[in-house]
């Protein structure tokens, strides 16, 4: 059986983490001589794109073929140069005027009429008229990520040559709701985790994964080079520890994608082959769900500290660009490695400009640029072989100055369940290189196993914690500012850093809203909604230490925190200006001016946080003089000179207390 071409796409969404679920895939595949190929990016660049291989693949053909004096010959190294403007031409039609590419084809008619042909390819959809990929593989992740899911797998479905039997589908999305998935795509999706052995054959995998799963296998890591869509959690290693949760939230997706608990799986093994493969990374990132509920807590963290995850354990960098050569040496990832060698010798050439002498960087530059090692699309395997027996001994000496033991971080990332933590769990974690602590904090009712689970860390070490606050559930709003205000509170009474990232629940399988974020819990509204969100979009969604930002975004107490949620949204946003501006008294004044039937009629329409100026024209005078301020812009208040800001900020701080509150201090005492 030939070799085939494997494509594996993740939706063009926002996220911060690789597809590890893809990754194990090229691995599987790549180890099996497969051709694979990742994808992140819209799907117009990515046809084109792959008429630019084909037309480079026929014009290499060409070459060898044609007689020097026809005009059919190609000076392929200069055609290549102009890699961009033909990218532009075959996705618009154009040239710009007296530049290379129109040079080239002025001089040579049949370049002209390939590359006519190959705009006219992309004009009419040839690409999907000749499906050229034997199998396509689709990740999902959060349901809310509906329409471009399925925008996804349809196009999958187009360029696949039997998208009946070879579309794969698989992730978050696809195990939540797998019979929405099959209605609107025709592919039943696989549901939870890659528990298989191989899709065909038998798997040619090295020791000692030859008899294990697919989601067992180490990750590719190569096919993070593949792409330009940059993840913000990077230079980690991606794992787990454990699979599953012993508990069974009803707000939680876990036990539809992992519904067994799975105590220990091995990591020592599976990063020793990555690190051999793909180089040492920094971090320790474990997706693990509840890895404090497993009976081998212990042998989970050693197994961490063989792997050099230690607390006082140190990384060092590799040399990337040995490491990238290597893997090209062994026609690994051809595509992956030629982008990231670029990248590499660009900041090679970068520093040597600015600290090399002028002789010393114009060699290197010519160097480079001769060899077309200036940009990912001229360069050749062969060229960067050639180059780094040159630059080897440089680059390798240029490496070590740059690298310094710096400090690793293990992070499990899903956060840690704070009912079972135990001094001696909380010893244990400290001997590894923990940062943050991550501990759920979803319900007020837990707030003493939190407190107690937060102080444990502190009396072990760990300083750095954050927690995930569920929001919009089955908890009223003063849940939520006082789960936020207690942790103000620790990190005084104890001397830590804690930031909070409070998340807003939606139900995932409910038919009316999985695709959408439009839930509203039972006791909350759209306004309310709306202003936590206005908060964190300006903290990037994390609220972290400090009482006088916290008690401005939040209120000083409970009946700011309401004014808060009433507030218009534009006043949210400019707090300090539309306070100092004298805009938010006015609408004080407004609110407090209404009967008790006209702040009725106005507070339905604030909770519904819809405001039409002619609706509100239609009602009675001083409701619709209080709703007028819901219509001001942010760009509309004032801004406010940088001294009076300055004043009113410092009187603002005199006004909020540094005392840490009894109720944390009575749950400190109970611990």
């Amino acid at each position: 059986m030939s070799n085939r071409k494997v494509l594996l796409i993740e939706p063009n969404y926002k996220n911060k983490y690789p597809p590890m679920g893809l990754m194990k895939l090229a691995m599987y595949y790549r180890l099996q001589g497969d051709d694979v190929t990742f994808w992140k990016g819209d799907f117009t660049s990515f046809v084109v794109e792959e008429l630019l291989k084909d037309l480079f693949r026929r014009l290499e053909e060409a070459v060898k073929f044609f007689d020097q004096d026809e005009d059919a010959v190609f000076d392929l190294t200069r055609i290549r140069a102009e890699t961009p403007a033909i990218r532009d031409y075959i996705r618009t039609g154009k040239i710009v005027s007296d530049s290379t590419l129109e040079l080239l084809v002025d001089t040579t008619p049949t370049l002209r009429r390939w590359l006519q042909d190959y705009r006219g390819r992309f004009k009419t959809k040839w690409y999907f008229k000749e499906p050229r990929w034997d199998l396509v593989g689709v990740t999902t992740l959060f349901t809310f990520y509906w329409d471009i899911t399925i925008e996804t797998i349809e196009f999958a479905k187009r360029i696949c040559k039997d998208w009946k039997h070879n579309v794969h589908v698989g992730g978050v999305l696809a195990s939540v709701v797998p019979e929405r998935v099959q209605n609107a795509t025709g592919i039943k999706p696989h549901c939870g985790i890659l528990n298989i052995t191989h899709f065909r054959g038998d798997a040619v995998l090295p020791a000692p994964f030859a008899k294990t799963v697919i989601d067992a296998l180490p990750l590719d890591y190569s096919i993070l080079d593949e792409i330009d869509y940059q993840y913000p959690e990077t230079d980690a290693f991606y794992g787990y520890a454990t699979r599953g949760c012993v508990n069974h939230c009803p707000f939680c997706v876990v036990p539809i994608l992992e519904p067994e608990y799975r105590d220990f799986i091995p990591l020592k093994e599976r990063i020793e082959y990555a690190t051999k493969a793909f180089g040492e990374q920094r971090n320790l990132l474990l997706l693990d769900n509840n890895v404090f509920a497993s009976a081998q807590f212990n042998k989970i963290i050693d197994d961490i500290k063989a792997c050099g995850f230690g607390r006082n354990d140190k990384y060092v960098r590799p040399n990337q660009l040995k490491i990238a050569v290597r893997q090209l040496k062994k026609r690994w990832n051809d595509r992956a490695y030629l982008r990231r060698i670029v990248r590499l010798l660009g900041e090679y050439k970068d520093w040597s400009e600015q600290h090399e002498s002028e002789e010393r960087f114009n060699r290197l530059f010519s160097l480079l640029s001769n060899n077309g090692l200036l940009h990912d699309y001229t360069a050749t395997r062969a060229d960067v072989l050639t180059v780094y027996k040159e630059i080897k001994n440089d680059y390798d000496a240029w490496h070590k100055k740059r690298s310094r033991p710096i400090t690793r971080i293990v992070d499990f990332n899903q956060g840690l369940d704070a009912r079972l933590a135990t001094p001696a769990r909380m010893r244990k974690l400290s001997e590894i290189s923990i940062r943050p602590l991550r501990i759920a904090f979803d319900n007020w009712a837990f707030r003493l196993h939190y407190v107690r689970a937060i102080k444990l860390g502190a009396e072990n070490g760990i300083v750095n914690s954050s927690n995930y606050l569920l929001y919009n559930f089955k908890d009223k709003p003063d849940d939520l500012y006082n789960r936020l205000r207690i942790n103000i509170d620790l990190c005084d009474a104890l001397g830590i850093n804690i930031y909070s990232f409070p998340m807003k629940y939606h139900p995932i399988t409910d038919p009316n809203y999985f695709s959408n974020r439009d839930y509203i819990g039972e006791h909350w509204n759209r306004k309310y909604i709306r202003a936590i969100q206005s908060v964190l979009n300006s903290t990037h969604g994390k609220i972290g230490r400090g009482r006088t930002f916290f008690f401005k975004a939040f209120g000083r107490n409970l009946k700011e925190f309401h004014e808060l949620l009433d507030m218009p949204e534009a006043f949210i946003i400019r707090r300090w200006d539309a306070e100092i501006s004298g805009l938010k008294a006015r609408w004080l004044r407004a609110r407090k001016a209404m009967s008790v039937k006209e702040r009725e009629i106005a507070k339905d329409i604030v909770n519904a946080n819809i405001f039409n100026a002619d609706d509100i024209k239609k009602l009675p005078v001083r409701v619709a003089d209080f709703l007028s301020y819901y219509m001001i812009r942010r760009e509309d208040i004032p801004d406010v000179s940088a001294q009076d800001k300055k004043t009113y900020i410092a009187e603002f701080e005199a006004s909020c207390t540094s005392e840490v509150s009894d109720l944390c201090r009575q749950l400190l005492a109970q611990c």
